[in-house]
C-alpha cells in the first residue's frame, strides 16, 4: 500500500536542475534507501518526500493528499506522523537540548503534562544511548552526540514515517549499530522509513527497496535480494554508485 507518491517531481536550484521528472511510490511499512554518487540529488529528493523543499514541478502525495496543498490541520497531522533526521542534526543552537526535545511534544501533544513530557524525553534519550546533561546547548556536543539527540528527537512523537539523511555518520561503530537497530525495530512495527546512506552494510541490513540515483534521475530500482547479491553490488561499486 502506497504511503508516499511522487508524480513528475523536478527541482531547480540556482539555475541547476537537481532532480528531474521523478515518479516514485513508497510502500507503507517498508524501508526505502536512496543511494548514489555525491551530488546526484538523493538528499534533495529525501527533503522533497518530506515536504521540506517545494518542488519546481510535480506533486508529492502523503496518503493520497498533496502535501503542498494541505490545510493547516492536515499539515500538522502530517508533521506529527513523520519525522526527519538531518545530516547535520539541525538542532536549535540558541536552545538547550532539553528545550530542543520539548518543542515537538509541546506542539503535537499540548495536553501532555510537564512530567509526561519529561518521562518521554528520558525514555527516548536512554534508548539512543545519550548519557550527558540535557541542560547544555548543541555547541557543547560532538557531532556524534548531536546525531544521538537528533535521532531521539525524531522518535519523540512516535512517527509512522521516518526520514533519515546519513543519520549514523560521525558515530562510532557501537552507537551507529544502536541507531541502525532502532531503525530496524521502528520498521518492524509496520512503520515506514526512507533514508539516504552510502554505507553498503546499512543498506543491506535495513533496506527493503533501493533507489539508485544518477544525475537527479532514477537510474535503477532494486529489491533487498538484489542489493544483497555480490554480483550486483560489485557492479554498483565499480560504477561509483554506493
Amino acid at each position: 500500500m502506497e504511503i508516499l507518491g511522487l508524480k513528475n517531481i523536478g527541482f531547480i536550484s540556482q539555475n541547476s536542475r537537481i532532480v528531474k521528472d521523478i515518479n516514485l511510490s513508497i510502500e507503507e511499512g517498508m524501508a526505502t534507501a536512496f543511494v548514489g554518487p555525491s551530488g546526484c540529488g538523493k538528499s534533495t529528493l529525501l527533503k522533497l518526500c518530506a515536504g521540506l523543499v517545494i518542488p519546481s514541478a510535480g506533486e508529492v502525495f502523503y496518503k493520497g493528499k498533496n502535501i503542498f496543498t494541505m490545510n493547516r490541520t492536515q499539515n500538522l497531522e502530517f508533521r506529527k506522523e513523520s519525522a526527519f533526521v538531518f545530516q547535520d542534526s539541525a538542532l536549535w543552537a540558541n536552545q538547550s537540548l532539553q528545550q530542543c526535545l520539548e518543542l515537538p511534544l509541546r506542539i503535537h501533544f499540548p495536553e501532555m503534562s510537564s512530567d509526561e513530557r519529561q518521562h518521554r524525553i528520558e525514555e527516548v534519550i536512554k534508548t539512543v544511548g545519550y548519557k550527558r546533561s540535557l541542560a547544555i546547548r548543541p555547541a557543547n556536543l560532538s557531532m556524534g552526540e548531536q546525531k544521538l539527540i537528533a535521532f531521539g528527537r525524531a522518535l519523540l512523537c512516535k512517527p509512522t514515517l521516518l526520514f533519515l539523511d546519513e543519520w549514523v555518520e560521525s558515530l562510532d561503530d557501537s552507537a551507529a549499530q544502536r541507531l541502525v537497530t532502532l531503525a530496524k525495530l521502528h520498521r518492524l512495527n509496520n512503520n515506514t522509513i526512507v533514508f539516504v546512506s552510502h554505507d553498503v552494510r546499512i543498506i543491506r541490513n535495513l533496506a527493503d527497496y533501493v533507489i539508485i540515483l544518477a544525475g537527479g534521475q532514477i537510474y535503477i530500482r532494486m529489491t533487498h535480494e538484489q542489493i544483497s547479491s555480490d554480483q550486483d553490488l560489485s557492479e554498483l561499486l565499480e560504477k561509483g554508485f554506493v
